[in-house]
């Protein structure tokens, strides 16, 4: 694939991007920081099936699909989460994790 980097070098930026997300994901009081998290976590596993379709079949393109298909719906899924945060903040006029978790109809 790119000459002088091994697989083992990109599994091990794709899995550290994978757990940093994780590990945002469980920690972030900011609804906004989970999203970049949930972001993150998305781009660790695009990243994992470019890398091993490339190494193991180099030929056939199913892992670009594949990725091309998580970038995809990481858009959608953006969009979306964006436009409940920007709702529940003119509603709460919070971001904050507990904050939502408190709210009453």
């Amino acid at each position: 694939m790119i000459e002088g980097i091994s697989i083992y070098e990109l599994l091990t930026v794709s899995t550290i991007l994978f757990f940093i997300g994780v590990y945002g994901f469980i920690t972030r009081k900011n609804l906004i920081s989970v999203l970049i998290s949930v972001e993150l976590i998305l781009n660790g596993a695009a990243v994992n099936f470019v890398v091993i379709n490339k190494y193991l079949y180099p030929e056939v393109l199913q892992g670009m699909i594949f990725s091309i298909f998580i970038i995809a719906v990481a858009a959608a899924e953006t969009a979306l989460a964006i436009s409940i945060i920007i709702n529940l903040y003119r509603k709460i006029s919070s971001v904050e994790v507990k904050e939502v978790e408190t709210m009453k109809n």
